[in-house]
């Protein structure tokens, strides 16, 4: 075992832009409008390819059939089985993201055969006038959401939310969500899913034909009344360990993310399960097993199950774990 990087799953989306390659220093392959980066994932939509050392060009999905607990951990294969657990992407989102909700565990597993979608956002960039849709208005109740959306009309719905750099944004299952305004840069964390139900697309074409909906099943999950937990640097809770200073971001059923600042050098201890580092900014090494990997803003590592990583420079990093 070593720290994994795979491979960046580039896809064309029509809000997307070209800020993977401004900001992140990404190498596009065309001049199109890319949307997301899937960088960790085991799921057939955009599996994830090694591109480091021996296990270059294997998939995730094949060394987790043969490494599994040597991999991910034994307390993983465990509770998932052979199904891999997460999923972890960036978002360059330049237009309207349409307004969508995602199902829970319960409702995909038994309607879509694969797991539900609980994702969080982490803002890494975001232009002055950036705004999002999360959650429907208080005085929304089911009869008065059907009532609207059955004559197509949108208006009046939606919490429209102003968001800003460093915000990170808890988006749980049930939760109507979209962007409105600006442009807005996302690392995202979520379960292992591609199942999203559209609501309103802004009556948006894409090569002349409107994307599809799926308000039957978006009315199936939504859940009324539920408030959106957004945490932003100033308010959230700093341990000073080492060079380095440590944000507990979510501790939750599905993930638990910590963002760490490092300024010279920070020991992660060995963990009994896998980790994934996003790197958010900045440059520098990562030391494991006697082996260097330099690494810099863009780069997401994946390290297996119990093994520990020194890390040294000036980083930014989000830290996704079980």
């Amino acid at each position: 075992m070593y720290l994994l990087k795979f491979k960046k799953n580039l896809v064309e989306k029509v809000w997307g832009g070209r800020g993977f390659q401004k900001t992140l220093g990404f190498d596009l392959p065309t001049d199109e409008l890319y949307g997301e980066s899937w960088e960790v994932s085991c799921h057939p939509a955009g599996m994830s390819y090694v591109e480091n050392g021996e296990l270059e060009g294997k998939s995730l999905e094949e060394i987790f059939v043969k490494y599994g607990k040597d991999l991910v951990g034994e307390e993983i294969i465990e509770k998932y089985g052979d199904k891999f657990p997460l999923l972890i992407k960036y978002l360059d989102i330049n237009d309207k993201l349409s307004v969508q909700v995602h199902p829970s565990d319960e409702y995909a597993l038994r309607v879509e055969k694969e797991f539900g979608k609980s994702e969080v956002w982490y803002v890494m960039e975001a232009s002055s006038d950036a705004k999002l849709i999360l959650g429907l208005k208080n005085d929304v109740t089911p009869e008065i959401y059907k009532e609207k959306v059955d004559k197509k009309d949108f208006t009046g719905l939606f919490n429209e939310i102003s968001v800003k750099k460093g915000d990170f944004i808890d988006v749980k299952p049930g939760v109507v969500h979209g962007t409105l305004e600006g442009s807005i840069l996302i690392c995202e964390i979520q379960q292992n899913s591609d199942t999203t139900y559209r609501i309103y697309d802004f009556d948006r074409e894409v090569n002349g034909v409107k994307r599809e909906l799926h308000l039957d099943k978006a009315m199936d999950v939504i859940e009324f009344g539920k408030d959106v937990e957004i945490s932003s640097e100033e308010s959230r809770k700093k341990i000073k360990i080492q060079d380095a200073t440590v944000e507990e971001l979510i501790r939750g059923d599905y993930f638990s993310i910590d963002r760490i600042l490092v300024d010279g050098t920070f020991s992660d201890k060995s963990y009994k399960n896998f980790k994934i580092y996003s790197i958010l900014d900045g440059d520098g090494v990562l030391n494991s097993e006697d082996k260097e990997y330099k690494v810099k803003k863009g780069d997401t590592y994946f390290i297996p199950a119990k093994m520990s990583v020194e890390i040294s420079g000036k980083l930014e990093i989000m830290k996704s774990y079980i």
